[in-house]
């Protein structure tokens, strides 16, 4: 009995043992012993932390992320490195809870931050590093760290707006490429636990052979694909929410650029603006803030503007931005005739969303969804929201926003350094055989505001306009013809005059444009046109916006400075709605707008900038061709969209075409290549050719020479590799072609082709037929 009772007491304590043995924490299998891919590893992440700092300055002020995360994220993998032997339970423990604590962190912010929440992504993803970059023993912890670098810098592209990002991204890719190489390394079992041991492999030379040939291909990748914007996330980029201390007032709009009532010249005492350009009369531009962005513009100011970035945006297409809209002209300018509460409309946005619903005009014709999202980048701006005409959506920060009469947005306090807004636009295509069946029949509310003139203005300027239709080459009916070939007549007929002296107070400023001075400023042009139309009966206004002149392809914005703002004329074309016309000399007549296709967007910015080096007559042909081409392409998706649209049969005969397309292509595609490879062998000596001929028929077959083979090794090859090809013929036509290259001796070219060919029909007659006619 006593033995028995001491047996199950030492049973007991080892089956204890064995358990604690079981659940005890073991360390880590395959751990990474590789120094130089922790080392590179880390600096990968720290570039995408650094790279979400740099980014974020474009839009908000610097969350100051690199200052803790880089320095704990360099102690955290020194840490892992030293313990990668060691289970540390608790550090792991408390990772965790540091972990759940971050996560909930990012969903308060999430809630209180607003709709832009790419910031408060990126700062958990860095959180999570932080964290994550004590425990890191194996590659693949390793690997999970490259994957959040990798994320970090995607969402740091898509902040940034500036070329500010660009070196970061290439110490990206220069850090990535040793890190794929040293990886490879380790998955195949090379321990290299010191940097002298990959030093000839990471040389200098080399890493830049690889980084050149990463850029290139990365550029030329860039370049040529296509930007669809279909591809694109309903989660629009907006400042946080802005509280306002006042009530909103949707009639004032607030322009520094000009002096106001109650306003010294000096900027001092109580009004909406600090300019010095007034609002009638004689007087100087303002050289920082564009005069037109206002409820009256005088257009009897002279000066001129210094050059500033105002704003940078994103846009699916180019196109003019539009901020205000005029109605009644002053004979010295313009103004907005309906500028009381009741003509404004004041809208109000639901707590839990930014998005405010605008109301839109109703017209005939195709329309295409267009996105911008547009970041302010001065210190102030007037409280104008610039968006493309005509405005759908708009998700904007404050809680209230105004719409005119002309459709112009207007904020409760003017727009500053960092906001951020995002406006979807309903914008139409300009399909000229449709406008050109316009009438002139319009409803009385437009008749009513946009054919006003003075009646004896209105009947010398008619005097002069149909003279001008008159005496065009071909008979000009329809108002959008008139328009178009009014606007370039402007063009060429009439100069810009940037030393235009002062209109007297009884001075008419179209009247001195046309029959005075021959010309005068830019927005002169289309003021005279405007008043033009009007006095033929087409209803028209001016538009104040601006146009993009500056596209950066690489960061995908619009840079857009105060000196690309200028007036345009807006005709109405009936149940058609508005169309702007520019007659300013040196841009072009009709502005930048939605085309059928406008996925390779970029190539075209590419190509614009190529071309302006090459001389006008070989840039202007290979304009002609390009545009030929990519006339054929947007045909040919145009008419397959449609298609698609029309139900499953018509998405049936779609794939059909598409299928057809593309065999097409595939089998001229293959001519080509053909027609090439018989073009170079006509180039080379008989029996050269003779023998590429038959490596290539056996690459055909599926035996591929190497290029450090010799003819004779190539020939042992195929004796052992394949049975179904005669190794005779290939010796002998190996050792011909090396008696030739090497001896100068003369072989029988003939008859080797001969043979060669009845070999050729001999092994397609085995064949089936379909493989013979695809092989």
């Amino acid at each position: 009995m006593s033995t028995g009772f001491q047996q199950s007491n030492t049973t007991q304590p080892n089956r204890l043992k064995e358990l604690w043995q079981r659940f005890k924490p073991q360390p880590p299998t395959k751990i990474e012993e590789s120094i130089p891919l922790r080392v590179m590893v880390q600096l990968l992440v720290i570039v995408g932390i650094i790279a979400v700092d740099v980014a974020a300055l474009d839009v908000v002020d610097s969350p100051g992320i690199s200052f803790w995360a880089v320095p704990m994220s360099a102690a955290g993998g020194c840490w892992s490195w030293y313990r990668r032997r060691r289970a540390n339970i608790l550090v792991k423990f408390c990772i965790a809870i540091a972990m759940l604590v971050a996560l909930a962190l990012f969903f308060i912010r999430l809630l209180e931050g607003g709709n832009d929440t790419r910031l408060v992504l990126a700062e958990l993803l860095i959180q999570l590093q932080v964290f994550h970059s004590f425990d890191l023993p194996r590659r693949k912890d390793l690997g999970y760290s490259v994957v959040i670098g990798i994320i970090l810098l995607g969402v740091a592209a898509t902040l940034s707006q500036t070329l500010f990002f660009a070196p970061i991204l290439l110490a990206f890719v220069a850090i990535a490429i040793p890190v794929l190489m040293l990886d490879y390394r380790s998955r195949l079992g090379v321990i290299t636990s010191g940097f002298r041991g990959v030093r000839s492999d990471l040389s200098a030379k080399r890493m830049s052979g690889f980084l050149l040939l990463t850029l290139a291909l990365g550029l030329a990748i860039f370049t040529l694909m296509p930007r669809f914007p279909g591809y694109q996330i309903r989660n629009f980029p907006v400042s946080a929410p802005i509280d306002l201390q006042e009530d909103f007032d949707p009639e004032t709009v607030i322009n520094p650029g000009y002096v106001r009532p109650g306003i010294s010249g000096t900027g001092e005492g109580e009004g909406e603006g600090t300019g010095e350009a007034p609002e009638t009369g004689p007087g100087e531009l303002n050289p920082e803030f564009y005069y037109g962005f206002n409820t009256r513009i005088n257009q009897n100011l002279r000066g001129e503007m210094e050059p500033q970035v105002v704003m940078r945006v994103r846009s699916q297409a180019e196109g003019f931005m539009r901020v205000m809209a005029f109605d009644r002209y002053t004979g010295q300018g313009w103004e907005v005739s309906r500028n009381d509460e009741e003509q404004l409309e004041t809208l109000t946005r639901s707590s839990w969303s930014f998005r405010f619903h605008l109301p839109m005009g109703i017209s005939r014709g195709r329309r295409r969804e267009v996105v911008q999202s547009y970041t302010v980048v001065v210190e102030e701006f007037p409280n104008l929201i610039p968006a493309m005409y005509e405005a759908q959506q708009l998700y904007f920060p404050t809680e209230e926003i105004a719409i005119d009469a002309e459709g112009g947005l207007r904020a409760p306090l003017p727009l500053t350094d960092g906001l951020t807004y995002t406006v979807v636009s309903q914008i139409p295509y300009r399909d000229r055989t449709r406008l050109e069946e316009t009438t002139r029949r319009y409803p009385e509310d437009v008749t009513n505001y946009y054919l006003e003139l003075p009646a004896e203005l209105r009947q010398r300027v008619q005097e002069r306009t149909r003279e001008i239709l008159d005496n065009a080459p071909n008979p000009i009916t329809s108002p959008y013809e008139q328009s178009l070939y009014l606007a370039q007549f402007l063009k060429q007929n009439y100069t810009v005059q940037t030393d235009l002296p002062f209109f007297d107070a009884s001075e008419d400023l179209v009247e001195a444009f046309l029959f005075k001075y021959g010309g005068g400023y830019p927005d002169h042009f289309s003021t005279v046109l405007t008043v033009m139309l009007r006095s033929i009966g087409i209803p028209t206004r001016v538009s104040a916006g601006f146009l993009p002149s500056q596209f950066n392809p690489f960061t995908g914005y619009y840079v857009v400075r105060n000196t690309d703002a200028l007036l345009l004329t807006e005709a109405y074309m009936g149940s058609y709605g508005w169309f702007a016309f520019n007659p300013i000399p040196g841009m072009e007549v009709i502005p930048p707008t939605v085309n059928d296709y406008q996925a390779f967007g970029v190539l075209r910015q590419f190509w614009d900038w190529i071309a302006g080096w090459l001389p006008s007559p070989v840039a202007g042909f290979l304009n002609g061709v390009f545009a030929w081409i990519a006339g054929v392409f947007a045909w040919i998706v145009a008419r397959l969209t449609l298609l698609f649209r029309q139900g499953w049969v018509g998405a049936l005969i779609g794939f059909g075409l598409a299928i057809a397309i593309a065999f097409v292509g595939w089998l001229g595609w293959s001519g080509w290549q053909r027609w090439r490879y018989r073009r170079w062998l006509k180039q080379l000596p008989p029996m050269e050719a003779l023998y590429q001929q038959m490596v290539q028929w056996l690459k055909s077959e599926g035996v591929v020479k190497k290029p450090v083979q010799t003819p004779l090794e190539f020939g042992r090859a195929v004796r052992h590799n394949t049975q179904s090809i005669p190794s005779d013929l290939v010796d002998e036509i190996s050792h011909a072609y090396l008696h030739w290259r090497y001896g100068g001796e003369t072989v029988d070219v003939k008859y080797l082709r001969n043979k060669l060919k009845t070999a050729q029909r001999q092994r397609n007659q085995r064949l089936p037929f379909l493989q013979r006619r695809f092989s």
